[in-house]
């Protein structure tokens, strides 16, 4: 059996947990340059604050139901995201613990008897708040995608609930599927869930009953197939690769000013590289095609986001995760993008073609120490994660950074800095 332990509203959760006092109050937190909403109490949610709508356009309702608002404390978040996979780690073994996102893992129940798992769950949960203050959801199921359809069902009404959802029988993994519209199904994307509805199929239960040769002609081909399987409760190793490794990573972020200046845009875009060449590592990924996109601010309201959008990409020699291969490509890119007398408000780097790391062979012409440069990376990944902030970092991304986004609701990093924690500046 697998299951997947799933943060509540992640973000607000870690600010409520150094705040106790805003524990049963509405409380949002903003994405980068303090733009939309990216995580919702369940107190808000009930307000009517929607997610991902812009900060801006929910101030009036913010105000009038009194809801506190925090900037992205990255660094907080990320280091409780750690605790919080040590703790499963601990309790369950590292070998049967895959974490999928800053706040979700699965994890392996198969050492359990079928009638444990109830009570095991429970006892995750427990423990997980106890060791970390942080209260998750648990979804059990034979496969990922049930798992994720049982975590869902266990959000809907938690106090009913408890948190915990167990689908160890078929009676309760029809009736699950039953009442799950197609759209609400992991690996189920939005074209793909239009298409199913225009053919009359509306529930995840009308979804399984499909053949595979259907899924194969008309539904993704594979990987529809794979995953009408994991509906009827067959696990998949090839569906689980799909899902959970990425084929595209991209960094964005809006300016926390408009930006003229190239070497500006060249510091900004040398971060954002850098960032994605960690998550992919993170994957054990390698990219072959970057690509660096701009976006200016237009004095014309009437501009859309695609005309104001500006992009190039390249096509490298070799597919590599190393920062600095991919660096100076990015960089360089900026060149034939930025025009003199512009304001830019946004830039972005996407990495993709990505294949396994495994599959990249050394060169036979170049010196040992060059072909065992991921030993570099990985020291640098270490050291970041541990002190935060990008300690250590490659001189093209800047020391000035004016171009830096803005957090100005931003909460201290209670477990990463002591004065912080106690005030001292």
């Amino acid at each position: 059996m697998k299951a997947i332990i799933d943060c509540n509203n992640f973000y607000c959760s870690c600010e409520r947990l150094f705040n106790p006092h805003l524990e049963g109050k509405p409380v949002v937190v903003l994405s980068n340059n303090d733009g939309c909403i990216v995580s919702r109490s369940d107190e808000a949610k009930k307000l009517g604050v929607e997610m991902a709508g812009p900060y801006f356009m929910a101030k009036p309702l913010i105000k009038k139901h009194d809801i506190t608002v925090f900037s992205s404390n990255y660094n907080l978040y990320g280091d409780l995201s750690w605790r919080v996979m040590e703790t499963l780690r601990v309790l369950l073994g590292k070998k049967n613990v895959e974490v999928y996102s800053v706040d979700e893992a699965f994890v392996d129940l198969s050492i359990f008897s079928p009638e444990e798992l109830p009570s095991i769950a429970k006892d995750i949960r427990r423990t997980v708040e106890q060791w970390t203050g942080i209260k998750v959801s648990i979804g059990v199921a034979p496969t990922k995608v049930l798992a994720k359809l049982a975590n869902r069902l266990s959000k809907k009404d938690k106090i009913k609930t408890n948190c915990v959802v167990v689908l160890d029988t078929d009676e309760k993994i029809v009736g699950a599927l039953r009442n799950t519209p197609v759209s609400d199904i992991w690996g189920v994307g939005r074209q793909y869930a239009n298409k199913l509805k225009e053919w009359g199929i509306y529930d995840a239960l009308q979804l399984r009953n499909l053949s595979e040769e259907f899924a194969r002609t008309y539904f993704g081909g594979v990987v529809g197939a794979r995953l009408i399987r994991e509906l009827r409760g067959v696990p998949s190793k090839d569906m689980e690769d799909e899902l959970v490794s990425k084929k595209m990573i991209a960094t964005t972020r809006m300016f926390g000013s408009p930006v003229g200046d190239i070497a500006s845009i060249k510091e900004a875009v040398a971060t954002y590289t850098s960032r994605a060449a960690e998550k992919l590592r993170r994957q054990h990924g390698a990219a072959k095609t970057i690509n660096v996109f701009v976006v200016t601010k237009e004095e014309n309201h009437n501009v859309n986001y695609r005309e104001a959008m500006n992009g190039k990409s390249v096509t490298l020699p070799n597919a590599t995760s190393f920062t600095n291969e991919l660096i100076k490509p990015a960089v360089d890119l900026v060149d034939k993008l930025f025009e003199k007398g512009k304001l830019y408000k946004k830039a972005g780097v996407t990495l993709s073609g990505i294949v396994p790391d495994t599959s990249i062979q050394g060169n036979l012409f170049l010196s040992e120490t060059k072909n065992c440069e991921r030993k570099l990376m990985d020291m640098i990944d270490n050291v970041n994660f541990s002190q935060r902030d990008d300690i250590l970092k490659f001189a093209a991304s800047g020391t000035d950074r004016n171009w830096k986004m803005q957090q100005n609701k931003l909460s201290p990093r209670y477990t990463t800095r002591w004065e912080e924690l106690y005030g001292i500046s």
